[in-house]
């Protein structure tokens, strides 16, 4: 239970457009009244000056990933030689360290207005494959982190249990597997929920070349028993696509679609190279598609097809992934900026479209649906982005969601609130005193 808070937001998007003074009642974690027209503060209520948005859902992350940041700009390569780098750093993490890490990475979250994560998780045993006494004590430690940065989890298990196509998991990806899904699906059954809704149980396939074709069912199975939202990583590079073409005779969409996977609480994320087939199979079966271009673009994956998606009934979402950059407003200002670089025309979504994607939509994606939005009965989750910046000063009210869109970054978060408590406040997280201290020394832990 917590206690009932009166919050005044000097401006608010509810939406469809901004409204000034409005009036928003939280109880128990969720809103009980919202009253526009409020031209002053209600007494006793606590004051957000800006423009409040409902707060910002990441759908794809890798906590670890944040480690990389700067360490993985150095010379030239790809996608295959990055993940090399990236595997030497999860061969380092125990549950100690990765709590740290993500705890400091997701207090960097809520200080960028991101009230729920949705954690792609797949680093589940000790080095070589060794089980811990607790085998999900690298995703208690997950857990652990928000609950202690402040915003929600939806733990997205992952299964990987092959380095390729009929080949067995390397020598770093022993940590990641389980063998096979039934222990997969055995294993994460021991993880729970919690009754206030901060901790979501999801499922993941890591992609095709990590599950056989064989034990895909399994998994989508697991997830529809126990009404979980299910991810993969669906077509982030051609070489995986080729790899799929050869073992199988059909893309990875195909794949997925032929052994059930697709559905409507499925969320393919990159969904990068695509065929007109892949994107009818997706829009038809309602999957989602999480699109995550900071990432998309620093490892020059390449520019998906998300504007036909949608048109095809793809709901979009977006996550930071690797955290090049934890931002989920450039998230969506670059999804829309991408498309103008591939078609070399402006105007794809409107700001609400994409500020809807950053919220509602990514909510739903991770398994919150009616979260996302400044109504009676959602939960108090918002966040507030100023209006005095040197990015934002000037804005005029009717272009609200352009500014925060398309100007505002995650510098201008000054306020966030989770459950209805002010987890930011003036820009300062009020759980993680130091944030960057916390940062640097979870970081230089790994390099020691």
């Amino acid at each position: 239970m917590t206690v009932p808070v009166t919050y005044w937001l000097e401006h608010a998007w509810l939406g469809t457009q901004a409204e000034p003074g409005v009036a928003v009642e939280t109880a128990d974690g969720r809103i009980t009244a919202v009253r526009t027209g409020a031209q002053s503060p209600p007494p006793g209520a606590e004051t957000l000056r800006g423009l409040t948005v409902p707060g910002l859902a990441n759908a794809h992350s890798h906590a670890f990933h944040r480690a990389l940041r700067g360490a993985v700009q150095v010379g030239t390569g790809t996608f295959w030689t990055w993940r090399e780098v990236m595997y030497a750093c999860a061969d380092r993490l125990t549950p100690d360290s990765y709590f740290a890490l993500a705890r400091a990475t997701y207090a960097e979250m809520a200080l960028a207005g991101i009230t729920a994560v949705g954690e792609f998780h797949y680093l589940h045993h000790a080095p070589g494959g060794v089980r811990y006494a607790d085998p999900n004590a690298m995703g208690e430690a997950l857990i652990a982190a928000a609950t202690e940065a402040g915003i929600r989890i939806t733990l997205l298990d992952t299964a990987y249990l092959s380095s390729g196509f009929g080949e067995p998991p390397d020598r770093h990806q022993t940590r990641f597997s389980d063998g096979t899904a039934d222990a997969w699906a055995e294993r994460v059954s021991g993880l729970r929920p919690d009754p206030g809704g901060h901790v979501l149980i999801g499922a993941a396939v890591h992609s095709v070349r990590a599950v056989p074709a064989d034990q895909l069912a399994t998994v989508a199975e697991w997830a529809r028993e126990h009404g979980a939202p299910l991810h993969v990583h669906l077509s982030e590079q051609t070489a995986e696509n080729e790899a799929c073409l050869a073992a199988h005779g059909r893309t990875p969409v195909r794949l997925l679609a032929d052994h059930g996977v697709l559905g409507e609480r499925t969320t393919g994320v990159h969904n990068t190279h695509l065929t007109d087939e892949d994107i009818a199979l997706i829009g038809g079966s309602g999957a989602g598609t999480c699109m995550c271009p900071t990432t998309e673009r620093d490892l020059a994956d390449g520019i998906g097809p998300a504007a036909a998606l949608q048109r095809a009934g793809s709901p979009l979402s977006l996550g930071s992934d690797s955290h090049a950059v934890i931002d989920l407003l450039e998230e969506a200002r670059a999804l829309e900026l991408d498309e103008r670089l591939r078609t070399r025309r402006r105007g794809h979504w409107t700001a609400a479209a994409l500020l809807r994607a950053a919220t509602a939509d990514g909510h739903a994606a991770l398994g919150r649906s009616g979260a996302g939005t400044i109504a009676v009965g959602a939960p108090a989750d918002f966040t507030t982005l100023a209006l005095d910046s040197v990015r934002t000063a000037g804005t005029a009210l009717e272009l609200a969601a352009e500014t925060a869109v398309f100007a505002a970054t995650a510098a201008d978060v000054r306020h966030t609130v989770v459950g209805g408590r002010a987890v930011v406040r003036d820009g300062a997280h009020t759980l993680v005193p130091d944030v960057p201290g916390a940062l640097t020394a979870a970081i230089a832990a790994l390099r020691e």
